[in-house]
């Protein structure tokens, strides 16, 4: 074995253990970003993240520690971290195709937990083996750091503390600068090719001074130049931040702080999506008629509260959305009604900055970005109409489903004020009393805190809109306002509402900020939900196999 020069002082071995810190975080919440457009980003799938990481660092330590007591050589250490910048660089030009692979044919072969499976799959796949080499370092180190007894205390010390600043800043650096900045995919190269000069710098450096050792070996030399060829072309084919890889007309497609995002425009709407495998956050409609979403059906709540009353005697009602999304609620609400102030609080400003540019929210619209439950908190107003639209897909923040979050709504409504509620992933049929799902649990919070609480489902759709307040006239200022309404279409809409809605009984189920267990709920309810979906291609497929799902297709 010759020994590498570089190695004399430790520095060299304390910044492979700074570096391989960093970049298992940076994968971790690269791994996050990389699944979200696919699974979402609940507590699940950060869990699954999180869990096979775990397990995958914890075999490379252990086979760390053995490989470097039976073989002491780093050069076998940088190898496998030469390997692993490699893997890395290579998840942005095919970790989405094998996701979609894995998705593919498990939804035809799971019956339950496909969201669950498939994310556990995707990860052990994907990301295991290189973070496995990577947890070969460590215990590497320690054994190549370590000279006496006398010191080794101080040194596995060093070694860690290196350790933990480096998985710090590869905490804060994705998030913060990196992902908003050039995306997920380039994220992945940079600490793939921080790892990858890591590799090179050690052998590329001299021996001990045997002048045979002075330059890289024949070994070395096809390991820097196959490291850095196919870091080179993985530069070229995964620099590209496309998720939905299959799609050649989209308007736009970014990433920001929490969400990917993807805006599609036709000839006659322009939709605001946050998945690439299902869900539409927002719609706009662009000749200004009704969506036929859900939006149109939470148009009831400003009549609920009395808006044409309001309106002959010159007063404006006051409506707040907590989930402004893109604005197609609030823009609906300006181009029927002009008598409506609006204000609108949305978490992340560069969908704010997506519905100023693509979905003509009104310059005039206040939102405010925020989380929505915190900005109550902070404000001491009272609002006509209140809307809840923070669900997204199976990402349902806990804080905004408890009875706790419920009652400060209602703590900001003015009397006689009403509450919607847009429940999505709403399945016909699936769950009982003893297997209730997300939208009962959601209803029956909800009931413990109104006394009155009525639901309308959205034909064609898996959305159910909420309607909740402490009035007993609510039902009837609808009737009497839409008899007001002189727009054909929206009284035809709000007469729809009147002839479908159903008053809702509870069933007892609560959640509470103590106990909130939104992300299984939603798991289980999308499972339901793409069972149903897939199941004419199921059959299909057992009857005709492969090739008639292709013909099919």
């Amino acid at each position: 074995m010759n020994k590498k020069k570089i190695l004399e002082n430790k520095m060299f071995l304390y910044l492979t253990e700074f570096f391989a810190g960093m970049s298992v975080m940076a994968v971790e919440l690269g791994a996050s970003r990389l699944l979200a457009p696919y699974f979402s980003s609940s507590q699940i799938v950060w869990t699954i993240i999180i869990g096979t990481i775990m397990i995958a660092m914890a075999l490379g330590n252990i086979y760390g520690g053995r490989k470097a007591d039976r073989d002491p050589d780093p050069g076998k250490l940088y190898t496998r971290v030469l390997i692993a910048a490699i893997w890395i660089a290579a998840i942005p030009v095919v970790g989405k195709y094998i996701i979609l692979a894995i998705s593919a044919v498990l939804i035809f072969t799971v019956n339950s937990n496909f969201l669950i499976i498939a994310a556990f799959a995707a990860c052990m796949v994907v990301f295991v083996f290189p973070l496995f080499l990577l947890g070969t370092v460590t215990p590497s180190l320690a054994k190549y750091t370590t000279d006496s007894l006398d010191d080794n205390g101080r040194i596995i010390g060093t070694l860690g503390a290196f350790n933990t600043v480096g998985s710090i800043i590869g905490t804060f650096v994705p998030t913060f600068v990196t992902i908003p900045a050039v995306g997920t995919s380039i994220t992945f190269l940079i600490f793939a090719g921080i790892l990858l000069v890591l590799s090179i710098v050690y052998f590329v450096s001299p021996g001990d001074g045997n002048t045979s050792a002075q330059k890289p070996s024949d070994g070395g030399k096809k390991k820097i130049i196959a490291g850095i060829l196919i870091f080179i072309i993985c530069t070229v084919f995964g620099h590209s931040t496309s998720f939905a890889f299959w799609e050649n007309n989209l308007t736009y497609e970014g990433e920001s702080v929490y969400n990917y995002l993807q805006v599609k425009e036709t000839d006659s709407t322009v939709i605001l999506s946050t998945n690439v495998l299902f869900g539409v956050q927002s719609m706009l409609v662009k000749n200004g008629a009704l969506t036929g979403m859900y939006y149109d059906y939470a148009m009831a709540a400003p009549y609920m509260a009395g808006i044409k009353e309001k309106e002959a005697s010159g007063d404006d009602l006051k409506l707040l959305i907590l989930g402004m999304g893109s604005g197609t609620y609030a823009t609906q609400l300006s181009r029927y009604f002009d008598n409506i102030n609006i204000e609108g609080v949305e978490i992340d400003d560069k969908i704010t900055d997506l519905a100023h540019r693509y979905f003509e929210l009104p310059e005039e619209t206040k939102v405010t970005t925020y989380d929505g439950r915190a900005y109550l908190a902070a404000i001491d107003g009272q609002y006509d109409v209140i809307m809840v639209d923070a669900y997204q897909d199976i990402t349902i923040p806990f804080q905004m489903s408890s009875k706790e979050f419920f009652t400060m709504v209602k703590e900001h409504l003015s009397p006689g004020g009403v509450m919607v509620v847009n429940m999505n992933m709403y399945n016909e049929g699936a769950g009982t009393e003893d297997d209730a799902t997300i939208n009962t649990y959601l209803a029956d919070t909800i009931s413990s805190v109104f006394e009155n609480v009525i639901t309308v489902k959205v034909p064609g759709a898996t959305n159910r809109e909420l309607f909740a307040t402490d009035s007993g006239e609510f039902l009837k200022r609808l009737d009497k306002n839409t008899g007001m309404e002189e727009n054909d279409a929206l009284r035809a809409m709000m007469q729809r509402v009147q002839d479908t809605y159903t008053v809702y009984e509870s069933t007892g189920h609560i959640m509470t900020d103590d106990k909130a267990p939104v992300e299984l709920l939603g798991m289980r309810q999308i499972d339901s939900i793409i069972k149903n979906e897939v199941e004419f291609y199921r059959m299909i497929y057992n009857t005709k196999g492969i090739k008639g799902l292709l013909e099919l297709l």
